[in-house]
């Protein structure tokens, strides 16, 4: 019997996933993460959003003093629905997060009005009036974080709905009543509304949500919003979902209406509507991504920016534009089976989700830089920040709309490593796990994998669990960081042989005990960009498996900055001395003259900043050095620092 405890459950596609009752994450980088999430990140998010007056929102609502009590900005509700979803999903994996959910649901439901319309900054006395401002309001987006934790509670409740999955169908209800045809035939300027409500159809069964869904995709782009200060592309409503050639417009936007359309479409067998959407992620990932996997280079309206236009000192790369990544592409991924779509999951969810939260799990960044060139002031742990200075983790955000989408990604990550089909198991994200599943009714299957991915490339899976007269397939994902080595696959006989990037499979009668290997090459290598991103011509980065590094300030001598690197290409990147793979070294030099972040010394500067080609370009005072590199999600923990992750090449 297929599980019901799904983030995403398609009704049709080339995969089945797996729900959090079927894989358990049980070791490894993942595990310490989920939970640091779980006994503290949950919590963090749940005494600020009680702090900041955002809970108390929905009491003040329903006693009717709303009007002057109301805190946060207009969209505060949803960080208590991503809440709430982070808890269902957290629990549905065995654990007890400590969060009083059974209040906050009842808070939830208090403010709820009798037609199912539920929103504390607008529609009461003394407030705007219901859908008075499509554009910027958010009420639609509201309700799609409500539906998607209701969906959360009932899932992880084995698909019987408690109190919260009864607030977001009637909210539901009251969306298809409103904005159904004949109705206000306008969107909402920030999606999302569209996943939820075709998660919801695939919950109860009812088209009309499904229905309703689509309404709104085959809606965007018509002009049904106002233009405003960054233009109709901010909100996607320039051009048909079906018409537009790239992923475009503030990304956390953009990425949240991709993931809706590939809902609506699979749901529809739309095939048309998904090819329109595939051409959007690839125009996007070859032109508009960061080496993290981060999308968005606009500091002002969060959005993508051209093609190419990557500056790393520059880079939003909003940490709910990399959640809202991973989430269209795990859809992408169940709809093709196609291992791209895994390949730029593992590279976000490493380079971008893991490098939010701070390793305590009480600060975090909003925005995800690739160059600080100055030190961040440390934030006061009990204090707002107002804006999202890339500098250093904040404890909470005036819009803290990323702590929670961490913690709701966190939870539910177990479901995004492995997807079934009637033929065999295929696993996408390496991790300590267990698996144990059905493929078919009578025919149960599980997994042992263990590994210290990515610290180590080698992936065992056992077999602890197999039908004994049919022989069924184990698919690994081979990642696209590997192409140019060598991959290896032993198989249980002991025949090895070499894998290429996208998927190797091994199809047999598995006995209980039998193990497959997967050796995958990782190691520290340099990376280059294409030369038409200007911003990084004669830079180099590394990469070490699916992890990008970075050089920190810190690991510096004489209190330098990053800005002093230069490193020599022509020799390879190591690994340190740390045997877990957290530190590589490379060959440089380290200019002395370099100014410090903080004052620059008009002595040390040359008259004119540029020069002929052939004259000389090593200052006086340059050492040879071998520099320290760390895992890009890793900086910012040890106090303020300056970094980078391109490295200028030494072009003495």
């Amino acid at each position: 019997m297929p599980s019901t405890v799904l983030p995403a459950a398609p009704t049709r596609g080339a995969l089945r996933p797996l729900g959090l009752d079927e894989v358990d994450i049980t070791g490894g980088f993942w595990a310490r993460r989920r939970h640091i999430n779980e006994t503290v990140g949950l919590r963090h998010c749940r005494d600020w959003m009680e702090r900041s007056g955002w809970t108390g929102n929905f009491r003040a609502a329903a006693e009717g003093r709303v009007q002057q009590d109301r805190q946060g900005r207009e969209f505060a509700d949803s960080e208590i629905y991503k809440l709430l979803e982070a808890t269902a999903w957290q629990s549905a994996s065995g654990s007890a997060p400590d969060v009083d959910v059974t209040a906050l649901v009842g808070a939830v439901a208090a403010a709820q009005e009798p037609d199912g319309y539920l929103n504390t900054a607008f529609g009461r006395p003394g407030q705007q009036p219901r859908y008075s401002d499509l554009e910027w309001g958010h009420e639609l987006y509201c309700y799609g974080h409500l539906i998607q934790a209701g969906v959360a509670e009932a899932r992880a409740r084995g698909g019987s709905g408690g109190e919260l999955a009864e607030v977001a169908r009637r909210a539901a209800d009251h969306i298809c009543a409103t904005f159904g045809r004949g109705g206000i035939e306008r969107v909402c300027g920030h999606p999302l509304i569209e996943t939820a409500l075709v998660e919801l159809a695939r919950l109860t069964g009812e088209e009309r949500y499904l229905a309703q869904a689509a309404l709104f995709v085959d809606r965007r782009g018509h002009g049904t919003l106002a233009d405003g200060e960054f233009g109709r592309v901010y909100h996607q409503d320039d051009l048909p979902v079906r018409e537009a050639r790239a992923l475009r417009g503030h990304a956390v936007r953009a990425l949240y209406l991709a993931a809706g359309a590939v809902d609506v479409a699979v749901e529809t067998g739309d095939e048309e509507l998904l090819a329109a959407v595939v051409r959007q992620w690839e125009a996007g990932v070859a032109r508009r991504t960061y080496v993290t996997g981060g999308m968005g280079s606009h500091h002002r309206d969060e959005s993508f920016g051209d093609d190419f236009v990557l500056p790393p000192d520059r880079a939003y790369s909003e940490t709910c534009a990399g959640v809202a990544s991973v989430l269209l592409s795990w859809r992408l991924l169940l709809a093709t089976g196609e291992p791209r779509f895994a390949d730029l999951a593992e590279r976000t969810l490493f380079n971008v989700v893991a490098t939010s939260p701070a390793e305590h799990g009480r600060a975090f960044f909003y925005a995800n830089t690739l160059h600080r060139r100055h030190r961040s002031a440390v934030p006061a742990p009990d204090t707002v920040s107002p804006g999202a200075d890339p500098g250093l983790r904040a404890p909470w955000f005036a819009v803290s709309c990323c702590p929670t989408n961490v913690a709701r990604t966190l939870a539910q990550l177990p479901a995004h490593l492995a997807t079934a089909d009637d033929h065999g198991i295929q696993l996408h994200q390496y991790a300590d796990a267990r698996i144990a599943t059905s493929l078919t009714p009578g025919h149960a299957v599980a997994l042992r994998i263990r590994t210290d991915y990515p610290a180590d490339g080698t992936v065992v899976v056992r077999v602890d669990r197999s039908p004994s007269d049919r022989p069924w397939t184990v698919s690994l994902r081979v990642p696209a960081w590997t192409a140019g080595a060598t991959s290896w696959l032993v198989e249980p006989d002991g025949t090895r042989r070499t894998v290429v990037p996208g998927t190797a499979e091994v199809t047999r009668v598995f006995r209980p005990g039998d193990e497959i290997r997967l050796e995958l090459p990782v190691r520290p290598r340099w990376i280059g960009a294409d030369p038409r991103v200007d911003a990084v011509r004669g830079a180099v980065a590394v990469q070490r498996g699916p992890r990008v590094y970075c050089a920190e300030s810190v690991d510096l001598p004489d209190g330098l900055d990053v800005d002093a690197i230069r490193v020599d290409p022509a020799v390879d990147p190591r690994d340190g001395p740390d045997p877990a793979g957290d530190t590589v070294v490379v060959d440089g030099r380290l200019a002395m003259y370099d100014p410090r972040s903080t004052a620059y010394d008009a002595r040390r500067d040359e008259p004119w900043p540029y020069r002929p080609l052939d004259a000389p370009t090593a200052p006086p005072g340059s050492d040879r050095a071998e520099i320290t590199l760390v895992p890009y999600h890793s900086w910012a923990n040890r106090g303020p620092s300056t970094m980078r992750v391109w490295l200028p090449a030494d072009d003495r």
